[in-house]
């Protein structure tokens, strides 16, 4: 019987150890299939050098109106009419009335300064009214080129009388400096100055261009590369974006508070009806300062600095080029060297 009892024990013992072997060799082989698999190393991240433009531009800040008001004044009398805010002059039209008679615009280079009474006067005064009856469809004769030996004819004093009875007044011939006002080119009212009552002589409004401009003044220093006739992009509040163009580039009046010398830059928008729905406001000149044109780029990224100075691209298989940069524009950079060509795959850091 203990014999019996002792084969039992026996028996359990080594079944006992097997179980613990073979429990620990699962584990052992589990445990080796749940540890993590060596990461990959990561993939070399290439681009392409590409054929293109690269342009770099520069953005300014400036103001879209109707260019700079300047004051009008009348003659001796009283102001009994004023123009309204806006208002849009007219040749030969009333603009505004002084002791209730109208004053009517003319387009020309020479305010009249004298009573214009006789015939036989002469001078580019006489020359502005030959011009102002012509365009409003009366016979004046023949102006001479030379506007100083416009002469007022009979016949010029006739179609005065004709224009005065079109206007619903007295037909003297003569026509009185206080009674036209002479601008150079058809303007807007910007602002009324004056009241109804006031002394004519006073200033009475402003009036500015009828088109619409964007102005600037940018230091002197910082307007060399902004020139007459250069392409700009005009970029609205609403960032909507629009062609214009430099129209003058000038010496600005010296500022009243001191500072250095600065240049007044005027541009207008290539299509007037794309900013008529603005009357004031700010906006941003976007200008063009550098640009190249069919040249090989790749990114910034790509570039490698030499340690004897320069730079180089690298290709996929881990040589270097050396390159020369030309212009930097945003993230990319103009290059050329040997067997730099377009399509050409190399090494980017992004």
């Amino acid at each position: 019987m203990p014999n019996k009892i002792h084969r039992m024990r026996n028996t359990v013992i080594a079944a006992t150890v097997l179980v613990v072997v073979v429990t620990a060799a699962v584990l052992l082989v589990r445990g080796r299939h749940d540890e993590p698999a060596a990461a990959p190393p990561p993939a070399t991240k290439t681009t392409t050098v590409r054929k293109g433009d690269l342009t770099n531009t520069r953005m300014l800040q400036a103001d879209l109106g109707f260019g700079a008001a300047r004051p009008v004044k009348g003659a001796a009398g009283t102001v009994t009419k004023l123009p309204a805010v806006g208002q849009v002059t007219e040749v030969g039209k009333e603009l505004y009335r002084v002791d209730d008679q109208p004053v009517v615009v003319f387009i020309g280079a020479t305010p009249l300064f004298r009573a214009l009474d006789a015939p036989g006067v002469k001078g580019s005064d006489v020359a502005v009214l030959m011009d102002n009856l012509a365009a409003l469809g009366y016979q004046v004769g023949t102006r001479p080129k030379d506007a100083a030996k416009a002469e007022l004819t009979p016949r010029l004093v006739d179609a005065v009388k004709a224009w005065q009875k079109a206007l619903g007044l007295e037909q003297t011939g003569v026509l009185q400096p206080g009674r036209v006002l002479v601008l150079e080119r058809p303007m807007r009212v910007a602002s009324v100055k004056a009241q109804l009552g006031a002394a004519a002589s006073e200033e009475l409004f402003e009036v500015t261009p009828t088109t619409r401009l964007i102005t600037l003044q940018v230091p002197v220093s910082e307007a060399g590369a902004v020139k007459a006739s250069m392409p700009v992009t005009i970029v609205r509040p609403d960032s909507r974006e629009v062609p214009g163009k430099v129209t003058s580039v000038a010496a600005a009046p010296a500022p009243e508070n001191g500072g250095g010398p600065k240049t007044a830059i005027v541009v207008t928008p290539d299509d007037p009806a794309t900013v008529a729905d603005l009357d004031t406001a700010p906006v941003r000149l976007k200008f063009t300062t550098e640009s190249r044109t069919g040249v090989l780029t790749v990114p910034l990224a790509a570039l490698v600095a030499l340690k004897e100075g320069g730079y180089a691209v690298q290709l996929p298989g881990g040589g270097l080029k050396a390159v020369r940069t030309g212009l930097y524009s945003q993230d990319k950079v103009e290059i050329s060297g040997d067997g730099i060509t377009d399509g050409l795959e190399v090494v980017t850091a992004q």
